[in-house]
Formats: C-alpha cells, sequence, structure tokens
C-alpha cells in the first residue's frame, strides 16, 4: 500500500473564465493522484464566479473521491469573492469533507 503524499498546487494570479478550462485540467489531474492536496491561493489576485465555482468543485470532488483538499493563503481578491457570492462560510472550515 503507497502512502498518501502531500502536494501544494499554487495557482496562478487569474482565477477566471478566461482560464478555467485550463486551471480545472491541472485540478483534475491533481486529484486523480489521491494526494493530500493544498491549492495555495496566494497569488490569485482576480477571481469571477467562474474561479468561485471551479474552486467549490474541487472541493465537492475531492470530498466525493475522499481525498484530502485544503484552501490555504486566501487573497484578498479570493475572500472578496466569496464574500460577494454569499460562499465565504465556505472559506472557514478551508478543507474538503474528506478526512
Amino acid at each position: 500500500m503507497s502512502a498518501t503524499q502531500e502536494r501544494v498546487l499554487r495557482l496562478e494570479p487569474e482565477l477566471t473564465i478566461y482560464s478555467a478550462a485550463q486551471v480545472k485540467q491541472v485540478l483534475v489531474d491533481a486529484l486523480v493522484a489521491r494526494d493530500r492536496l493544498t491549492l495555495d491561493l496566494t497569488d490569485v489576485c482576480e477571481v469571477d464566479s467562474a474561479g468561485v465555482q471551479l474552486l467549490l468543485a474541487a472541493m465537492r470532488h475531492a470530498g466525493a473521491q475522499g481525498v484530502p483538499l485544503l484552501l490555504a493563503s486566501h487573497s484578498a481578491a479570493v475572500q472578496d469573492a466569496f464574500a460577494l457570492l454569499g460562499f465565504d462560510a465556505q472559506l472557514a472550515p478551508l478543507h474538503s469533507t474528506a478526512n
């Protein structure tokens, strides 16, 4: 049995409809590895509803697959977008529902 590894994925500065498809593929590839995954949001300076949807979908997918997922180092842009859309409570626990 192989041990679960910790992976940190630092997301690009733009998390918008224009980059969502590319970022989605990177997230899918990372989640397929079934490693403990941390999404570092430090550098995200632009995020729109497509970016928020992508992060929420990644959290749901990770939880359904039993893959631990952590959203970390939220930039002001990420915090503002989640608050504006009423999803700021999803940032509070930071983790997916996986144990």
